[in-house]
């Protein structure tokens, strides 16, 4: 290969394989400079400090008429691709349904351990009900009926996702004196860190955009000194975000530029979850910042077959275990088989059993795999470790 021919190559490569030290971050900060224009969102009631702003009342009217309610999903999957990323409802939820929903919030609240982690922030000042989707139903299934049959959160799911989407929520309470997150992706790539997420190629990084809808819906006041989330409108444009999380100059852009918007209950945000964003520092006196925190993910994340993985990982433990004894598989092949066997991802998961911790992600049946192999462990042992294991993903 000649010079100029590997120059080309290696040009090629690094558009597949990101890399932190190349991230072009003028490119970022072009990208949050680009104006919010009124014509590209021409159902909005406003634009505040470049988040297009729509009215509940003017979304349910919309919503009864197809036609209408197609040519509004279309606006907001525009927006969210490549417009501003985020987009806010105003009085999206009806207050008698806020209420009631907040009732059995309370009670839960109430319940929760005084540490539940947060994938982004220090434990402190921040409670987490982890699965209030499910345990909303289970507490009050009147209520769960209402705060679902909201036209909002449908034709902003349908909007991103399409039909069949699956709605998961952790309801997410910051007390006065509660610390901001660190700016940040969201699942799937947002939640690894820098080092394992170059270790997918570019096409995954713009398809984990396309997996999930990010949304919150306030069930309280939320002033801009309570910290509503920080965000940074038209980042999500930008192809390096999963690789720099942490990086100081992108800490910085959006330390200077981002932008909050005051809530009122009942109102929502959507957003991309490739927008660069962060969970504000509380400031007030007094005021208690209460978010549903909405994650919904598309129905493509499925396979297309059943298969039982932990009665497959049981049944080849032995003769692995023999050969990496014998040494007649290499640690490469060895990998291989753990990753043709085993289920690699670590969600989804039961977070009130495994919280995040530091950021990390929770461990995947192929570290249980690859930990008893590196003990040398029993097959009993190894039942031992997937039972526990499979215990981590039962709701409760």
């Amino acid at each position: 290969m000649t010079g100029q021919v590997a120059q080309r190559v290696a040009a090629h490569d690094a558009d597949v394989w990101l890399d932190a030290e190349r991230a072009d971050l003028d490119a970022l900060q072009a990208a949050i400079a680009t104006p919010t224009h009124a014509e590209d969102v021409p159902r909005a009631c406003g634009i505040e400090r470049g988040i297009p702003l729509y009215e509940g009342g003017t979304v349910d009217a919309l919503a009864d008429d197809p036609a209408s309610a197609r040519g509004l999903m279309a606006e907001w999957n525009r927006l969210l691709s490549h417009g501003a990323g985020v987009f806010a409802v105003r009085a999206a939820w009806p207050p008698e349904v806020v209420r009631r929903a907040n009732v059995a919030f309370e009670r839960m609240l109430c319940e929760a351990p005084a540490d539940t982690g947060d994938h982004f922030a220090a434990a402190g000042r921040n409670v987490r009900v982890w699965n209030a989707h499910e345990k909303l139903a289970l507490a009050d299934a009147e209520a769960f009926i209402d705060y679902n049959a909201v036209p909002t959160l449908a034709l902003a799911a349908t909007a991103w996702l399409g039909p069949a989407y699956q709605i998961t929520a952790q309801l997410n309470l910051v007390r006065p004196g509660g610390a901001a997150q660190a700016p940040h992706r969201d699942y799937h790539l947002g939640f690894q860190a820098p080092e394992q997420a170059v270790r997918w190629p570019s096409s995954a990084h713009r398809l984990s955009a396309s997996l999930t809808l990010q949304g919150a819906v306030a069930h309280a006041r939320m002033p801009i000194e309570s910290g509503p989330t920080r965000l940074l409108p038209h980042s999500q444009n930008w192809p390096h975000g999963y690789a720099v999380k942490g990086h100081p100059r992108v800490d910085r852009l959006f330390a200077e530029h981002h932008v909050q918007l005051a809530l009122e209950p009942g109102d929502a945000l959507f957003f991309n979850p490739a927008l660069l964003h962060a969970a504000g520092d509380n400031r007030s006196a007094g005021v208690e910042r209460l978010a549903n925190l909405l994650q919904i993910g598309s129905a493509f994340g499925r396979m297309m077959e059943v298969l039982d993985r932990d009665r497959l990982v049981r049944a080849i433990y032995p003769p692995l275990l023999e050969r990496q004894r014998a040494g007649s598989l290499s640690p490469v092949a060895i990998e291989r088989v753990i990753g043709a066997a085993a289920d690699g991802y670590p969600f989804p998961v039961n977070l009130e059993l495994d919280p995040p911790r530091d950021g990390a992600p929770p461990a995947s049946q192929q570290d249980v795999l690859r930990d008893a192999l590196a003990a040398a462990r029993s097959p009993a042992r190894l039942a031992q470790a997937l039972e526990a294991f499979q215990a981590l993903k039962r709701s409760h």
